[in-house]
């Protein structure tokens, strides 16, 4: 799992029943849209995020009409099942590499 998508799925986490529209998750991860974007699309495409259209009329709003986000409860599950094993990996790397390095040392 890339870190963009780690990024995102934290993002959608962190109030993981909130509907977030897209710009605000872009700077929640920290990430451009063009990255956020396909992300999401990329999430919703495999059933673990839902998205709807705001209903707000763009003129009287001033602005674009939003499209919100937010993980189902399957979504849920899998995201934190996905960061957790991507920690996992992450942690178990990083001690081969302090292993590795003070090995090398002796």
């Amino acid at each position: 799992m890339t870190m963009p998508t780690q990024a995102v799925l934290r993002a959608l986490l962190d109030d993981p029943s909130a509907e977030r529209y897209g710009l605000e998750l872009c700077a929640a991860a920290q990430l451009p849209s063009g990255t956020v974007h396909p992300i999401l699309a990329r999430l919703e495409s495999i059933g673990w995020v839902e998205s709807r259209w705001e209903t707000v009329q763009p003129e009287a709003a001033g602005r674009p009409r939003r499209r919100y986000y937010r993980l189902n409860a399957d979504g849920v599950a899998h995201a934190r099942a996905a960061l957790a094993r991507s920690e996992a990996k992450a942690t178990k790397l990083a001690t081969r590499l302090r292993l590795g390095f003070a090995g090398g040392e002796a």
